[in-house]
Order: C-alpha cells, then sequence, then structure tokens
C-alpha cells in the first residue's frame, strides 16, 4: 500500500469515528429523556405546584381538558404522562426534521467540518442548559438545542457518502444503523441508570441543579469528546471543487417536492410513511408491555435491550454482509413486509415467547430497511446534492417520529392495543408502495 492510499484509509477510518459517535450521541440525547418522562412530569409540577403555577401546569391542564376515556384495560395510564413524553419527543424531531436540510444543503455549499463543528458546539450547550434546568422553561430550551443541533445528521452521513465507493455505499450506511442501535440502547440505560442520583435542590432558582442532571451531564461529557475528536481527527471529506453552489437552504417542507430524481423522492416517502407506522409502535411498546405482561422497568429495560442488540446485529452484520447480493431494494422492501408480520404478531400476541419473537422481527425489520434507503438515496444523488438529498431523507424521519407516537398513542387508547398494532401493520403497505416505485441502481454506474 502507497503511502496515498495509507493516508486516505487513515482519513476514511477518522471520518467513520467523528460521524459513529456523533450519530451515537444525536439518538442518545433523543432516547435519553424516555424513562424520565413520568419522574420529570412530577417532579416539575410539583416545583410549579409551590411556585403558583407555570408553563407546564398550563399545559398538563390543557391536555386534560382533551382527554378523553380510553379502554377500562388502560385505566392504569395516566394520558398526561404519554402526552408530555410526546410532545418532548416531537419537539426535538420537529427541529430535526426542519434543520436536518438546512445543514445538509450548508454543508454542500461549506463544507462538512465547519457544519460538524457548529452544531456539535450546539449539542454541548444544550445538554449544559440541561444540568442547570431548574425550571421547566430552561429543560425546553435545551431541547429545542438539542434537536436543532441534531439536524447535523443529515451532515455526518453524507461524510459516509463522500469517502465510500459506490460498490461500498450501503456498507458504511450499515455502520452509520449500528450507531443508531448502540444508541438506543446506551440512551434509555444511561437515563433510567442516571436517575437513581437525584441532584436536585430546594432552590427556587431558575437556574440549579435537578433531579435529572446526571443524566444531563454524562451526555454533556460525550458531546465535549465528541467535540475535541472532532476538532483534532475530522478532515473535509467535501473538496471544494465538488461543492454545490445552489439556492440558500429552505426548510425541507418546502423542498421535498423539489427533488428532480424521482428515485430520491421515492425513497424519501416510503422512509417516511414506514418511520411514521414503526415509531408510533415503539413508542406504545412500553404501554404494550405492561398492558399484556404487568412489565417491571427491568423488564422493559431488558425489552428495549433485544430491540438494541438486534438493530446491531442485523444491520452490523446481515446487512453489510449480504446486501451486495440481495441488492439494497430487495432488502428494503424484505424489511417492509418482515415488518408488518411483526406487528400483526404484536397485535395478537398474548404470550411472552411470541411477544419477544415478534420484537425481534421489528426489529430486524428496521435493520433492513434504514441502511439500505438511506443508500438508494445516496447512489440516486450527485456529490453536489449529497447533503441536501441526505437532509431531506432524515428529516422525513425526523417528522415521522414527531407525528408516528401521536398518532399511534391515540389510536392505542381510543381503540385499544390490538387495533393499533394492526392498523400499524397495514399502513406499511404504503411504504411498499413506494418502494416497488425505484428501480435498483447499478454499483458501477457513475
Amino acid at each position: 500500500m502507497s503511502e496515498t492510499e495509507k493516508e486516505m484509509a487513515k482519513r476514511k477510518r477518522a471520518t467513520f469515528g467523528v460521524v459513529f459517535l456523533t450519530i451515537f450521541l444525536d439518538m442518545v440525547g433523543f432516547s435519553v429523556i424516555f424513562p424520565l418522562f413520568p419522574a420529570m412530569l412530577d417532579h416539575y409540577l410539583n416545583r410549579e405546584t409551590l411556585l403558583g403555577g407555570g408553563l407546564l401546569t398550563d399545559f398538563v391542564m390543557l391536555i386534560q381538558g382533551f382527554a378523553f376515556e380510553g379502554n377500562s384495560q388502560n385505566s392504569s395510564f395516566r394520558f398526561e404522562t404519554v402526552i408530555f413524553g410526546g410532545a418532548l419527543g416531537s419537539l426535538y424531531a420537529i427541529l430535526q426534521f426542519f434543520f436536518a436540510p438546512i445543514w445538509g444543503r450548508l454543508s454542500d455549499r461549506i463544507g462538512r467540518r465547519p457544519v460538524l463543528m457548529f452544531t456539535l458546539g450546539g449539542t454541548c450547550l444544550g445538554y449544559a442548559l440541561w444540568i442547570f434546568a431548574g425550571d421547566f422553561w430552561i429543560l425546553v430550551i435545551s431541547r429545542i438545542l438539542g434537536g436543532v443541533a441534531s439536524g447535523n445528521l443529515s451532515v455526518a452521513t453524507a461524510s459516509i457518502a463522500d469517502v465510500t465507493s459506490r460498490e461500498s455505499r450501503s456498507k458504511g450506511m450499515a455502520f452509520v444503523g449500528v450507531a443508531f442501535g448502540l444508541g438506543f440502547i446506551i440512551g434509555p440505560a444511561l437515563g433510567g441508570f442516571a436517575s437513581q442520583w437525584s441532584w436536585g435542590s430546594d432552590s427556587n432558582s431558575i437556574l440549579g441543579l435537578n433531579p435529572f442532571s446526571l443524566a444531563a451531564l454524562i451526555s454533556f461529557s460525550l458531546a465535549v469528546v465528541n467535540w475535541a475528536w472532532l476538532t483534532r481527527s475530522f478532515k473535509e471529506t467535501l473538496p471544494e471543487e465538488k461543492r454545490g453552489q445552489g439556492e440558500q437552504p429552505k426548510p425541507v417542507v418546502f423542498q421535498l417536492g423539489r427533488i428532480k430524481d424521482s428515485a430520491v423522492s421515492n425513497t424519501c416517502l416510503a422512509y417516511l410513511f414506514y418511520m411514521i407506522s414503526f415509531s408510533g409502535m415503539e413508542f406504545t411498546l412500553t404501554f404494550l408491555a405492561v398492558e399484556r405482561f404487568s412489565y417491571a422497568p427491568l423488564d422493559i429495560a431488558k425489552m428495549f435491550l433485544l430491540i438494541g442488540v438486534t438493530l446491531i446485529f442485523a444491520q452490523g452484520f446481515f446487512v453489510r454482509r449480504f446486501v451486495g447480493t440481495i441488492g439494497e431494494k430487495r432488502m428494503a422492501l424484505l424489511g417492509v413486509f418482515i415488518g408488518l408480520l411483526a406487528f400483526i404478531l404484536l397485535s395478537i400476541s398474548k404470550n411472552e415467547n411470541w411477544f419477544y419473537f415478534a420484537l425481534f422481527l421489528m426489529s430486524t425489520g428496521v435493520a433492513f430497511i434504514s441502511p439500505t434507503l438511506t443508500s438508494l438515496t445516496s447512489l440516486y444523488s450527485s456529490e453536489q446534492d449529497q447533503g441536501f438529498h441526505l437532509g431531506v431523507f432524515r428529516s422525513s424521519g425526523s417528522m415521522a417520529r414527531a407525528i408516528g407516537p401521536l398518532i399511534a398513542g391515540t389510536v392505542y387508547f381510543k381503540y385499544g392495543s390490538s387495533t393499533a398494532y394492526l392498523a400499524g401493520a397495514f399502513f406499511l403497505l404504503v411504504p411498499a408502495y413506494f418502494l416497488f416505485r425505484v428501480h435498483q441502481p447499478k454499483a458501477h454506474e457513475e
């Protein structure tokens, strides 16, 4: 191997390392708060009660006014807790939706490195605010900063596309999927573990430690490490001569219809509708496990551990090894129909063994879909449009994560778990339709 090849290999490893940690931290930031929702709601409500009211109190009173009576089997759940969790999660995802194409297009114009530097700085600031979120509105601001910064997923993914060949593009995107899966495991576990040590104080100060400060501090430390690693090791992956000179970036809601390549539009739409179904079912899994099997928090942690390990194995081993033989389109379609079967099983399973088998299938399905649809989007994009197209793609998934849990939660609590999961299964026929309209690209095409 020549010196030039060695240098290129070194740069590629450094790029993969920084991108892996960036995507991992974005997923941790999204999911670390999940196990904290009930305690967080109680903490800030009690604080506002002592202070005579506030933003959260008004919000809970509003949603209680719209609450309806669910099935008797769901009476043990607090409707406001579900909506509270869905609202905070949706806020993060909606901001990803708007900012992913903005950061992606900006990186197409000025390069990946400066955009990643800026957004990772925003991630650090968001976690720092959470550490001292004495009042609820400080927590909201920290989530806003985190959501805006996490739109850099499109830039990170484009960096992988910059340094991989067309033949190895899906393998590179599977590597991205492993980061998602690992973040999905570590995020909720980190939140649950850190919540055992409360740093809260009785101070009435707006800025002060809270019972969730340790989770925020650990996340902040990881983000600082990521930013320092980026500063030291990440080299620009998009040369100046390959940068686009297009118009100023706008939110994706104004851009999806302006994608010229129909294949890219169809992969984005397939991802949007698949993730609406998947994120909704994922969000209601905790309630399903409690309803049918009376799961305690430790049991729920094991459930999510199975999902995360399956995601990592399926993407890190199966997709990387067989996608070249099967093809991205066929593997994505396989993932959709595996997911459809999984949701049908979840809708009818009363046996714990069948429940876990359905979770395994659900995780395998999304593991097949996410990297292959990302790769299809990338393969149909020119070098000048990689960041923009992948930004539209990622923000489509973010919008799905914003609306999927709210839709699924409403159907679940109004019509019951079986109906919700059966509806989720048949909804997967929509992304299958868009996928059938995409042709499998040839790896050697330029």
